[in-house]
């Protein structure tokens, strides 16, 4: 018969799943002739270490469960320094020693390239920071329904942590996010209420040029700056003139649609311009509050560096850039082809790209917006066959009709920036039926504590 009681287990970490979480499995008897298996997903855990968990609901066939001693640890657990590890979902790596953190994410892309057939030997180690703190140019925080302003609770999307620090955003940026929560304090503002979709505040957008040094504070909200919001809008804006002479951008968006994310029906300047200047490499972009732009402006750089390196454009060639968005790679690398194009299918992020290259004096580049397929259809037939192309796809990976359009355009050398090397192993496994090689891997680690790694790496079209 089966018992509703908990029960405590010494559970063994078997491996992790995607979102750096533990993995272990335990037996539990509901009194039948054989013990019923239980998968256990553990957080704050590491391979091969043992842990005490207590179990409730046995009827479940999987469950998620927080650690409740650390019976016996891994050798390069450390104590996490941000005093939100243990509630918020953001840096679940934090009891990683970084090391281990790198060697994990070199033996993850080894192991999705392997499962593909291809040589895991050909995969560098992973390309680590420095100092892994501190990196990030941009920060998402979310106001709870009484106006406090943090990040989500790990696991609870809708429950929100106060925010006292965070050690993976740029200081400047704390401190200007910490000034919004107490202008919204003091003015007792409410924030949304996502059940009841009432409410005021929702989210706060924080970007920081690490070259410039310029920030934009966006703050993202149900109704206009204006009637009895009045005063309020005045306050912040003296707060944050008055205080940070570096917000460059700070920005009023209003957003009424029910979907929880970052946009905007209606933009309002409340200071200084809609965007902020950042540079990489030299090249000057222009970044408005809904522009993708990499995150970790340090790794990022070695992202550029690497794909040249790699790529080894020439002058008298032609290039094509899938996926463009504003032109991050477009700009170094048309700087160094005969002609480059780019395609997009975000309008406004084409728009930016074509901005982008005037701004820096680049005459020799045509950025379309279009869906990849057609885009790349579309550049062909006016462009001819490019000698070099590189794509740098979402998440979701490129997909097998646009790497198969791709095979069959036959460039000379592609140049692949992954986020997610799970779909890049399945993405470049495409190309092997047009004769391409895969040359070289190298993982970059642009979100240290973290699972996320980047990827660049190199094939060649064999004659």
């Amino acid at each position: 018969m089966t018992t509703t009681q908990s029960e405590t287990y010494i559970a063994e970490i078997r491996d992790l799943d995607k979102k750096g979480s533990g993995r272990a499995v335990v037996w539990r008897d509901i009194g039948e002739v054989n013990p019923r298996k239980l998968k256990l997903t553990i957080p704050q855990t590491l391979p091969g270490e043992k842990v005490r968990v207590t179990v409730g609901q046995p009827e479940r066939k999987r469950t998620r469960v927080m650690p409740e001693e650390i019976v016996e640890a891994h050798v390069e657990r450390v104590d996490p320094p941000c005093p939100h590890f243990d509630r918020c979902g953001g840096c679940v790596w934090q009891h990683w020693k970084y090391t281990g953190q790198l060697n994990e994410k070199t033996d993850h892309v080894k192991k999705v390239l392997e499962e593909q057939g291809f040589d895991p030997n050909l995969v560098h180690d992973t390309i680590g920071m420095d100092n892994p703190w501190h990196y990030r140019n941009k920060m998402e925080f979310t106001f709870a329904k009484d106006g406090s302003l943090g990040l989500h609770e790990l696991g609870n999307f809708r429950k929100i942590i106060s925010l006292e620090t965070c050690l993976i955003a740029g200081e400047e940026m704390v401190e200007g996010t910490m000034e919004v929560a107490d202008w919204a304090k003091a003015h007792e503002l409410s924030g949304y209420d996502k059940d009841n979709h009432e409410g005021l505040l929702r989210h706060l957008m924080v970007r920081q040029s690490f070259a410039t040094g310029e920030i934009m504070l966006g703050l993202f909200a149900t109704e206009a700056p204006n009637g009895e919001l009045e005063t309020a809008t005045k306050d912040l804006v003296a707060r944050i003139t008055e205080k940070f002479p570096k917000v460059k951008s700070l920005l009023w968006l209003e957003n009424r649609d029910w979907a929880d994310r970052t946009q905007a029906e209606e933009t309002h300047v409340l200071a200084g311009r809609d965007f902020i200047y950042d540079e990489m490499l030299g090249y000057r972009y222009r970044i408005w509050f809904d522009t993708f732009f990499q995150t970790n402006p340090t790794q990022a750089q070695k992202l550029v560096e690497l794909a040249l390196e790699m790529g080894k454009p020439k002058i008298n060639e032609k290039m094509i850039d899938l996926f463009c968005g504003v032109g991050t790679f477009s700009l170094p690398f048309a700087s160094q082809v005969d002609k480059l194009a780019g395609i997009e299918i975000v309008e406004t992020s084409i728009e930016s790209a074509k901005r982008n290259a005037k701004d820096n004096g680049l005459n020799n580049t045509y950025f379309l917006a279009k869906d990849a397929r057609r885009g790349i259809d579309e550049v062909l037939e006016s462009f001819g066959i490019p000698e070099l192309l590189l794509l740098d796809p979402p998440r979701s990976g490129a997909g097998g009709k646009v790497m198969r359009r791709i095979g069959r355009a036959k460039p000379e050398r592609i140049v692949y920036v992954s986020c997610n090397p799970d779909t890049f192993a399945v993405d470049i496994k495409e190309l092997e039926p047009f004769g391409y090689e895969l040359v070289e891997v190298q993982p970059v680690d642009l979100f240290p504590h973290t699972m996320h790694v980047e990827c660049v790496a190199l094939l060649v079209r064999k004659n």
